[in-house]
């Protein structure tokens, strides 16, 4: 969740030093969460989104084991983090797990185009070897290694937008950017089934299914807002989280159209070689190519390919793997297990021995990705890592 932190000692400390907020009085911002009533182990989740726009905001999926928060429970969770500020550009893929001092992977991910003003379709492939995340078909991180390894129990889905104090992280708070929707236009869930991923259900959100979805009512230390019941609507077959003041809560306007309506990328051979195409509109530029070829995971082969009105400039690139969406060029970063790539480069610099990563290894394709100072962000922010979700109030 926050910049990668290199000194294990300095986070447990922090982190014994937190409790649950009960939140008796109410904060003057109100935020949304759906989380799934039933828990999955491992699979692909693919969902279309349009997230929200505003310093200080972040708009999400991620899967969690439900009372990882507990004391003596051991964490595990997994992270789709789109940050508001600078136009919703930029995202965040992670890892937590860990009992006591957590193990963390945060990389930040350079998107290229706005994130708020389109929607696009975000996916997360969990097996027993590795997870990978991909936005619009193109793959821009796999984890394998230890942290892998220790996703060992059933997690539930949840969205939420919400707004962390932790400035050096998520930006200064701009209140003035509210209300701020986050639109979900459907979420497929594909089962992992020896080495296989099997479609086992859709949601178009036609309705919120009470049997399927609940709507979040708590808070925690280092998030500026309640989760408000109200902030949660279903509206022209979209699910939509809002950030709003105290007192204007709901969704009253009219839900953005998607563009590309079309089914998802699908899922084949978890890790087995796979061709895709698309002729829908990219991120990319008026025409992009990408295409990469060499070892995958397991040394499987990969190609991807697409063509049509993009958002960007003409761009072609082809290297040894994927840049990230939006990107123009095809420079890779690749570690093997044992590390990470820390990102601030497009040669996949290597973590230091103090590094949290507890010995995954990572795959990053794109050009760039950036991290904040470590040590800001365990000033302003640490409390919301340990306890960052989930406990009910009362």
């Amino acid at each position: 969740m926050f910049t990668r932190v290199r000194s294990g000692s300095m986070l447990a400390a922090a982190s014994l030093a937190l409790a649950f907020s009960s939140t008796a009085a109410a904060k003057p911002y109100k935020g949304a969460e759906v989380y799934s009533s039933q828990s999955y182990l491992q699979g692909r989740i693919e969902m279309r989104m349009r997230m929200s726009r505003g310093s200080g905001i972040l708009s999400t999926f991620f899967t969690y084991k439900n009372g990882s928060e507990m004391s003596g429970a051991f964490w595990e969770e997994i992270d789709i983090e789109v940050f508001g500020k600078d136009n919703a550009r930029s995202w965040q893929s992670n890892i937590i797990t860990g009992m006591g001092t957590r193990v963390t992977s945060e990389q930040v991910h350079n998107a290229g185009v706005s994130l708020a003003d389109a929607y696009h379709t975000y996916a997360l492939e969990w097996t027993p070897d590795y997870v990978a995340w991909s936005i619009d078909g193109r793959e821009i991180k796999r984890t394998t290694g230890a942290q892998v390894t220790a996703l060992k129990n059933p997690q539930s889905f949840r969205f939420n937008t919400w707004s962390s104090d932790a400035t050096e992280w998520v930006g200064a708070f701009d209140d003035s950017a509210l209300p701020q929707h986050q639109f979900v236009n459907w979420i497929k869930y594909y089962r992992y089934n020896n080495g296989n991923f099997e479609l086992a259900w859709q949601d178009d959100f036609n309705s919120l299914d009470s049997t399927r979805w609940s709507k979040g009512d708590w808070t925690f230390d280092g998030n500026r807002v309640d989760f408000d019941p109200q902030n949660v609507t279903v509206k022209d077959g979209t699910l939509v989280l809002s950030l709003t003041r105290e007192g204007q809560t709901g969704f009253t306007g009219a839900v953005p159209r998607d563009e590309d309506t079309g089914a998802g990328t699908g899922a084949g051979a978890g890790g087995a070689g796979a061709t895709a195409s698309a002729s829908s509109s990219g991120a990319g530029g008026a025409e992009t190519t990408a295409s990469s070829s060499g070892s995958g995971e397991g040394g499987a082969e990969a190609t991807a390919s697409s063509s049509g009105s993009g958002e960007g400039g003409a761009a072609t690139a082809s290297s040894s793997g994927s840049g990230e969406v939006g990107a123009t060029t095809g420079a890779s970063a690749s570690v093997g297990a044992g590390a990470t790539g820390q990102g601030g480069g497009s040669d996949g610099t290597m973590p230091n021995d103090e590094s949290s990563d507890g010995g995954c290894g990572c795959v990053v394709a794109g050009a760039s990705a950036t991290t904040s100072s470590w040590a800001a962000a365990l000033a302003l922010g640490l409390s919301a890592l340990a306890m960052r979700r989930r406990r009910p109030r009362g």
